[in-house]
């Protein structure tokens, strides 16, 4: 299995065919793309446990990785932290690469040709993504809006716009970063299994009626679906808003984003209403700071591929007399307001006091920039945060007694008392990954969490947030790594005790 060298190429054929009005601003749109997705590698290269990197040498005019067959990549210094894309040319040995696909063919690593097929298709879909933006979009007024303005994925993974199996038509149509409208599906199902409140209007006489994804529909299922309502696809693609706040629907997906193939399991489906009214509970004694978006039923035909969960708007969670408004965090730097360092430095304080606190009541979020929202003063103060999609918490029975806490009956996977795993998943998913790409670079992130820190009670969790190496998802690694299931970490300069001086600017967007 090769990349093909093509694969824009193809890409750019297909979009002749469907929407030709956008060929000439993907054209203009690749060399960003691809500086995008090699940055991401880079930083990967850098900073993950790659069995085939010896040593990583600092030299005077950038970064050395010494491999174990003899040969050296060379490329500018990589903040882990970086958001804006400054790697235009890798070299291996002496020869130059800029892009990620053919950089990833030359090192010929172990499953490094399936992972630099979708190193080529993010960096094609990615360039699709930027073409299709709107020159002077007006001020988004409602979270789902702003969720549209997240153009290019995940900050840090080179499959941020990996779509396999999705057609460039079917790009257009369902990715949010297009604004689109979306149909979803309905099944109707004899046999399911129900937990909460299944809505009114998905029933169908004593039949559950099952929203489904059209790509859904078309890829997997195999079985025809009456229509439904039109939502509004979010940053998770397959989570939608259904119109005029209502709630959302989580649909399954059964495609491979970024990482994972994104399924329903039965089991998440028997435990969310429980999980939700538990740290729904567990959100209370935050003083109002953290609001959780409640699950309203869950239903599954028995299968991973057929299945939903309908859950609040974050909507809710803003007052709209007083001007308040809810914003993804992965959507903050497209406000302009982390440019401040107080505004940065506020957040930054906001989002520790609450997941130091949970952490320590023995909830660890996975607080990354999709999960996480910010709910914002007119003035754009940070006043609190809202907190969707439970499935990945990790939830310590230990820590919870000590509360005075009984534990809910959670799936398996959900519960650990192993302190390493809860720390990794708060500060992988919020200190290394929504915080860090908020700030986008290693010396705000500093200032920020210096100035944040000082205020927080002083527990053993935040000691090990001072004194550690941050960890965050090996997420190339993993890629690389498709023998071994579940998360690998690397371990990333602490900016709170390690200065990273970095000498490089980014490239024109």
């Amino acid at each position: 299995m090769h990349p093909s060298p093509s694969a824009e190429a193809e890409l750019a054929a297909e979009l002749d065919s469907v929407r030709p009005g956008l060929s000439a601003s993907y054209a203009a749109a690749l060399p960003g793309a691809r500086a995008a997705v090699l940055t991401r590698l880079w930083r990967a290269l850098a900073h993950e446990p790659l069995p085939w990197i010896a040593r990583r040498e600092p030299t005077a005019d950038g970064l050395t990785l010494h491999l174990t067959d003899g040969r050296r990549l060379h490329g500018p210094p990589a903040d882990p932290y970086a958001t804006a894309a400054y790697v235009t040319e890798v070299r291996l040995d002496a020869r130059p690469y800029e892009r990620a696909a053919e950089l990833v063919t030359a090192l010929g690593v172990p499953h490094g040709d399936a992972f630099a097929v979708e190193l080529g298709r993010s960096t094609a879909s990615l360039a699709l993504s930027r073409a299709g933006q709107p020159e002077d979009a007006p001020e988004p007024e409602s979270s789902r809006a702003w969720e549209q303005r997240v153009v290019d994925g995940h900050p840090y993974h080179p499959n941020c716009r990996s779509r396999p199996g999705f057609s460039v038509a079917e790009q257009l149509a369902y990715g949010p970063e297009h604004r689109p409208s979306v149909r979803l599906g309905l099944v109707a199902v004899d046999d399911c299994l129900l937990r909460g409140k299944w809505p009114e209007w998905l029933w169908d006489g004593e039949r559950a009626l099952i929203p489904v994804h059209p790509w859904q529909t078309a890829h997997v299922l195999g079985i025809p679906a009456q229509d439904g309502p039109v939502a509004h696809p979010l940053m998770s693609l397959r989570t939608l808003a259904l119109p005029d706040d209502g709630p959302h629907v989580k649909t399954a997906l059964s495609a491979r984003l970024t990482s994972s193939v994104r399924d329903i399991s039965v089991q998440s489906v028997e435990r969310s209403p429980a999980v939700s009214e538990f740290v729904e509970s567990i959100a209370a004694r935050t003083d109002g700071l953290l609001q959780v978006t409640r699950t309203l039923g869950a239903i599954s035909a028995h299968s991973p591929d057929l299945a939903a969960v309908i859950r609040e708007s974050p909507e809710m969670y803003a007052d709209r007399a007083r001007g308040e408004r809810v914003v993804p965090v992965a959507a903050l730097p497209l406000t302009g307001l982390p440019a401040s360092p107080d505004w940065l430095a506020a957040f930054t304080r906001l989002a520790l006091t609450v997941g130091l606190q949970l952490l320590d009541l023995g909830v660890a979020l996975e607080a990354h920039g999709q999960n996480l929202l910010v709910v914002l003063a007119p003035t754009g103060a940070p006043l609190r945060l809202v907190y969707r999609d439970l499935a990945d918490i990790r939830v310590s029975p230990a820590r919870l007694a000590r509360h005075g806490i009984k534990a809910p009956e959670l799936a398996d996977r959900m519960v650990t008392d192993d302190e390493t795993t809860l720390r990794r998943k708060l500060f992988g998913s919020l200190v290394a990954g929504a915080l860090g790409s908020t700030a986008g670079a290693a010396p705000v992130l500093r200032a920020a969490l210096e100035r944040a820190v000082r205020d927080l009670p002083r527990t053993p969790d935040l000691a090990v947030l001072r004194q550690e190496p941050l960890p965050t998802k090996a997420l190339t690694l993993m890629r690389l790594s498709p023998q071994r299931p579940g998360d690998q970490w690397a371990r990333l300069p602490n900016p709170l005790f390690t200065e990273i001086v970095l000498k490089h600017a980014p490239i024109d967007q």
